[in-house]
């Protein structure tokens, strides 16, 4: 169940915006996995109009399943200025986000986060758009 298992997708828009984000990381994060800056050396890019409908970006209102715990939650997956825990709205930037940002329903992937490896599954995205 390792990362590399799945595609990772990314719409130009979210690769534009993620490439700026990350770019002030070091290069040596690129070969790092379970980085933000990994999942995006190896996304695929297709235009925004070509993303298939259940593909993580952001802005979608992610379900997930946290397999260890069999705890479900929902998310949606925001740039860093949006975030608001409140409304589990989530910086792509945090471990959650970096590890679902280009998935797609139905792919399960184990991703480093503060209290160790999590194995998490999509189960459902809702776009919400721009």
């Amino acid at each position: 169940m390792k990362g590399e298992a799945n595609q990772v997708l990314l719409s130009e828009e979210d690769h534009r915006l993620l490439t700026a984000l990350t770019e002030n990381v070091s290069a040596q994060g690129n070969q790092q996995e379970m980085t933000l800056s990994y999942e995006i050396s190896r996304a695929k890019v297709l235009p925004n109009d070509k993303m298939p409908s259940g593909a993580v970006r952001l802005n979608s209102q992610v379900k997930v399943k946290d397999l260890d715990s069999n705890r479900e939650m929902q998310i949606t997956i925001v740039l860093p200025q949006f975030a608001d825990v409140k409304q589990n709205k989530i910086s792509v930037l945090t471990p959650m986000g970096s590890a679902l940002i280009g998935l797609s329903e139905g792919n399960k992937i184990a991703w480093k986060m503060p209290a160790g490896i999590r194995n998490l599954e999509v189960l459902e995205v809702t776009y919400l758009g721009e």
